[in-house]
């Protein structure tokens, strides 16, 4: 891998983790579904006036804004209000596995043993986790696994619908998504225009890291290494993503670390691990670039 695409990989990887940060700052001035459906009007009025959908795309757009839009990021929002930034991102990262487990099961895909061995591992570390007090109810535990089961739905929904580019998904995604988080927010939230009108830096802060570096530029960039490289050789990079937000949490909020924290994500983060790298996989493309070089060096001794 070429330099500058390994600290592009880094570089993501650190705003998403990240991002799990600037929601925090913003919840501080602004209340979570207020928050999310700012997030999603920056990234509509951004995206959509520059892409089109097809009326077999809008299918599938219209429950994503639901699945995605409303399940995954809706209720991550709201669990931040009470747990930390670390804790959130390491059950979120559950939606991984829970992805391969609905694909084996509604689409027939076959999983091997060291992969159920992995989801394993990683749905104990939630049990460990929920003795944590990072915790502090039952029903956050409840609410960041329908965060990641959102997630996972959402993959399969893009998994079989047609061909949609990334700016296009996230952008009409995002459209879509609007008005359930809005009405939502008028329900059981208030004095959303004067909030908006008083919130700090940090709220607004929150809001455009979320909607432009998270959404627009680091999914943009993920994409275009994905372009360069096999997807089983990018994708375990991404695990970096809830290692780093525990980091940051600690560092930047001052987030506390226990037992139950550590050992929790750790199981988590090494039992999704196990199931999404392919080994096999990644010591072919390890060879690959020795195999090109050995040939173009006997190429060479022939000539």
């Amino acid at each position: 891998m070429a330099l500058r695409h390994f600290l592009l990989i880094l570089l993501v990887v650190s705003i998403w983790a990240f991002n799990n940060i600037a929601i925090k700052w913003g919840l501080l001035d602004l209340p979570p579904l207020l928050m999310i459906t700012m997030r999603f009007v920056v990234v509509a009025l951004i995206l959509v006036p520059f892409t089109r959908i097809t009326r077999q795309q809008l299918l599938y757009l219209v429950p994503l804004g639901f699945t995605f839009g409303f399940m995954h990021f809706a209720l991550l929002f709201v669990s931040l209000n009470y747990t930390d930034a670390g804790t959130a991102a390491v059950i979120v990262q559950l939606g991984t596995p829970i992805a391969m487990l609905l694909a084996m099961v509604l689409l027939k895909e076959k999983l091997r043993l060291v992969q159920l061995l992995g989801i394993t591992i990683s749905l104990s570390g939630v049990v460990v986790l929920a003795g944590s007090p990072t915790i502090p109810n039952w029903w956050v535990l409840v609410l960041l696994l329908l965060s990641a089961f959102g997630w996972a739905i959402s993959n399969m929904i893009v998994k079989k619908s047609p061909a949609i580019s990334p700016l296009t998904l996230t952008g009409w995604l995002s459209f879509f998504a609007i008005p359930l988080v809005g009405c939502a927010s008028w329900v059981v939230e208030s004095d959303q225009i004067t909030l908006l009108l008083h919130a700090s830096w940090r709220g607004w802060f929150g809001i455009l890291f979320s909607a432009i570096g998270s959404s627009i530029v680091a999914y943009s960039l993920w994409y275009s290494l994905l372009k360069h490289y096999n997807v089983n050789l990018i994708m375990p990079y991404s695990l970096l993503t809830p290692v780093l937000a525990v980091i940051m949490g600690v560092v930047v909020l001052g987030d506390s670390i226990n037992s139950f924290k550590a050992i929790g994500a750790l199981l988590v983060i090494a039992g999704t691990a196990i199931a999404v790298i392919n080994l096999r996989n990644l010591k072919m493309h390890a060879r690959l670039p020795r195999f090109r070089y050995d040939r173009h060096r006997k190429k060479r001794t022939r000539s």
